[in-house]
C-alpha cells in the first residue's frame, strides 16, 4: 500500500492530539490508534480516495475484508473497527460529513471548522513557564519554540538532529511527511533560544551513547512524541492555559497567526508541508470579528464617512 497523502493524515493527526490532551490516553493507546488509523488511510488511499468527508459503508467494508484477509484475530478486528468509529465520529463534531455507518443526523452540514489556536498572549505566556536556569528548562524553552516558531509537526520535532540547523542562514532543514525536505526560517526569537540551549542546555543532557537528535530526554536519549506531549501539557497547566493544548494546537497556531497576519496562503502551505494548498485553506476561515476588522481596514466603504447626501 502506498503512504496516505497529508490530506489523509493530517485529521488523524488532530484525532491523536484529542486523545492525548482531552482525553488523556496513554502512550501506547495513542500509538495503538495510530497503527491503525495509519492502516484505514493507507487503505483509503489505495482505493482513490484523498479525503475523509467521502468515507462510506463499501470503504467501511473494504477495510473489513483487508483484515480478514490478513487473518487478524477477532479482538485485533474489533480494536481496530473502534479505533475508526472513533476516529470518523470526531470528524463529524469537526464538521465532516462522513456518510459511514454511523448514527444518522439531520443537522445541516456545518462547515469546516478552524483547529483550535492558542491567541498571542496565551502562547507568550507558555513560552515563559520553563525555568531555563536549568538545562531540561532550556531544552523545553527552545522545543516549545521550534514546535511554535517554524511550524514543526511533533514528529519533525522529534527526528531534528543537529546538521538540520543551518543557524547561520537562520533555516532549519525538516523532513516530512513521505520524506519530503523543505527549508523554513527560524524566527529571530527561536533562534535565540535554539543557540542557547545548544550552548548551555544540550551538553548537560548529553551521553557517551546520545543520538544526534536536537532535543534529548533526561537520560540522554531522543525526545519521544509522548514525552513532548507531557512536557508540553505540564507547561500549559502552569500558564493557566485551560484549553486543550497538544503539540499541534501550536502547529495550528503558526499558521493561524501568520494567516491573520496577512501570509500568502501558498507561502503557508510551503512553510507547513502541505502538497495541496486545499489542506492549508482551512486556516482561511478565521473568526467573524478578526474578518470584520480587515475589512474595515481595507475596504474604502467600510467607514461610512461619505454620507449620502439628498437631491
Amino acid at each position: 500500500m502506498c503512504s496516505p497523502p497529508q490530506e489523509l493524515t493530517e485529521p488523524i493527526e488532530w484525532f491523536l492530539d484529542y486523545l492525548a490532551v482531552e482525553k488523556a490516553a496513554s502512550r501506547n493507546t495513542v500509538d495503538a490508534y495510530h497503527r491503525d488509523l495509519m492502516q484505514a488511510a493507507k487503505l483509503y488511499f489505495d482505493a482513490g480516495q484523498v479525503d475523509w468527508a467521502a468515507f462510506c459503508p463499501d470503504d467501511a467494508d473494504r477495510f473489513y475484508a483487508w483484515m480478514a484477509g490478513q487473518g487478524l484475530s477477532q479482538t485485533s478486528v474489533r480494536r481496530k473497527l473502534s479505533a475508526l468509529r472513533s476516529f470518523l465520529k470526531f470528524l463529524l463534531r469537526e464538521g465532516y460529513d462522513v456518510r459511514s455507518r454511523l448514527p444518522e443526523h439531520t443537522s445541516a452540514r456545518k462547515p469546516r471548522r478552524l483547529p483550535k489556536a492558542l491567541t498571542e498572549r496565551e502562547v507568550e505566556a507558555l513560552l515563559a513557564v520553563p525555568d531555563a536556569s536549568r538545562a531540561p528548562g532550556l531544552r523545553d524553552r527552545a522545543m516549545l519554540e521550534s514546535l511554535y516558531g517554524c511550524g514543526l509537526r511533533v514528529s519533525e520535532c522529534c527526528d531534528l538532529v543537529i546538521s538540520d540547523l543551518l543557524l547561520q542562514d537562520e533555516v532549519v532543514r525538516v523532513t516530512g511527511k513521505r520524506g519530503k525536505t523543505r527549508i523554513i526560517p527560524i524566527p529571530q526569537g527561536t533562534l535565540m533560544w535554539l543557540v542557547r540551549y545548544l550552548k548551555d542546555g544540550r551538553p548537560a543532557l548529553v551521553k557517551p551513547k546520545s543520538p544526534s537528535r536536537v532535543f534529548l530526554n533526561q537520560r540522554g536519549g531522543g525526545l519521544s512524541r509522548s514525552g513532548v506531549f507531557r512536557i508540553l501539557q505540564g507547561h500549559a497547566r502552569k500558564a493557566g492555559i485551560r484549553k486543550a493544548v497538544g503539540p499541534h494546537t501550536l502547529r495550528h497556531s503558526y499558521a493561524v497567526h501568520l494567516v491573520r497576519a496577512g501570509a500568502d496562503l501558498r507561502a503557508v502551505q510551503e512553510l507547513l508541508g502541505h502538497e495541496s494548498v486545499a489542506t492549508t485553506e482551512v486556516y482561511t476561515f478565521l473568526d467573524f470579528d478578526t474578518l470584520r476588522e480587515k475589512y474595515r481596514q481595507a475596504h474604502p466603504r467600510a467607514t461610512g464617512d461619505d454620507e449620502p447626501r439628498g437631491k
